[in-house]
């Protein structure tokens, strides 16, 4: 059961960081910087309905899964990769989503963009890992 909630999750988010990373960050760029505030409120408001769920059962079942005693290569590696996620998420995504609060910064944006290749990148080699995990059985 939890291998099942935790690919469903990790493949859940590896979808979801595609598009962010190629339709909804780069959009920000577009929304107008005079109600670029309320833009950016609004999306953070809703987006976080959607990742923050997504991202704790995906942690919550990785623990389990730990706990029950998986240890294989895979499971390993991709326990690295969730922890570059969430650091990334918090001390790099997060922050810069801060400054976009107080409004449109064109360098804040752009670090955005490519600073979030890194989760991109490392969910997608998430999604990798656990496909490969559950191929194993």
């Amino acid at each position: 059961m939890w291998a099942l909630m935790h690919a469903f999750a990790t493949w859940s988010l590896v979808g979801l960081i595609w598009v962010v990373q190629l339709v909804i960050y780069p959009q920000f760029g577009a929304a107008g910087r005079a109600g670029f505030a309320a833009y950016h409120a609004g999306y953070t408001r809703r987006i976080a309905w959607i990742v923050g769920p997504l991202m704790l059962a995906e942690a919550a079942a990785a623990g389990m899964m730990f706990w029950q005693g998986e240890r294989a290569a895979w499971f390993l590696v991709s326990l690295g990769l969730l922890a570059i996620n969430w650091v990334s998420t918090a001390f790099v995504q997060m922050p810069l989503h801060g400054k976009l609060e107080q409004g449109f910064a064109e360098d804040a944006w752009r670090a955005l963009v490519r600073t979030n290749w890194v989760r991109t990148v490392a969910w997608t080699a998430r999604g990798g890992c656990v496909a490969f995990g559950l191929m194993r059985g």
